[in-house]
């Protein structure tokens, strides 16, 4: 596994692009709410990316079953990732996650969240907390050139207390001129990356997703080929930061103003 090591000029690219992804989250978080569709909030995104002069990435990226058709994901309740927006109208006691990767300058910034929508349900509320509690979990774990694994140690059982899964199937992973890069990283213990290494100069993200029930997931290959649901349809959440691993620790590049802080 080769991971790219940023230097001071490129280190200043990706804060670039996390601070404006994270502008953006705090845009559209007044406009989600019951009554208003996920295609709308889409809208939004790619219209206020596009007019800022950046690129929303998720549009038309190449997937194993063709292009993915929107700006952002939306993943609502038993959807685990990658929903596509439309016009499912958000109601009362829905959890839904949005993801929003944005490119600046060539440079790609990556978070998303979870929006809990009107009056949820006890168990909605735990898991999101749970889901959110993880992630700075896992930020706290990584250390300069400290294990890969170190994360997935802390949050696999933080998870299983509250009697949640993790899911294995998805993973965070290096990101910089390219979405996807190495190295990958596992929320779970025990994968075969886990003793890899994070060096000063890396970008990666950490974006648990946490289950009701199994840690099992269903790709919709009869459908539209992206929306993946956990295999029991029983909720599930995400929350994701990108990372810059520096010399004195891991610096969040996508921390927002009004959303969850460390």
């Amino acid at each position: 596994m080769q991971t790219l090591l940023l230097d001071e000029a490129d280190r200043d690219g990706m804060r670039a692009a996390g601070r404006f992804n994270a502008q953006l989250m705090d845009q559209i978080r007044a406009l989600i709410e019951p009554g208003v569709t996920t295609g709308s909030i889409d809208r939004f995104v790619h219209d206020y990316t596009v007019d800022h002069g950046h690129i929303p990435a998720t549009l038309g990226y190449e997937g194993h079953f063709g292009p993915f058709p929107k700006s952002c994901c939306a993943s609502v309740n038993d959807v685990v990732c990658h929903g596509i927006p439309g016009d499912y109208v958000l109601q009362d006691g829905d959890i839904v996650n949005f993801d929003l990767t944005s490119i600046v300058d060539g440079w790609h910034g990556d978070s998303s969240e979870m929006f809990l929508i009107g009056e949820v349900s006890d168990e909605a509320r735990r898991l999101v907390e749970c889901t959110v509690a993880c992630l700075y979990a896992g930020i706290k774990a990584a250390v300069p050139n400290g294990r890969i694994g170190a994360i997935g140690e802390v949050i696999t059982p933080l998870a299983a207390a509250e009697g949640f899964s993790v899911v294995r199937t998805f993973q965070g992973h290096g990101i910089g001129r390219q979405f996807h890069t190495d190295p990958g990283i596992p929320h779970f213990q025990g994968h075969h990356w886990s003793e890899h290494r994070l060096p000063p100069g890396t970008c990666f993200t950490i974006e648990p997703m946490l289950n009701v029930g199994t840690y099992n997931c269903d790709l919709d290959v009869f459908g539209d080929c992206w929306t993946v649901r956990t295999r029991d349809r029983k909720l599930s959440a995400q929350f994701e930061h990108t990372l810059l691993m520096t010399e004195d620790g891991p610096e969040i590049l996508t921390l927002t103003q009004q959303g969850p802080q460390p």
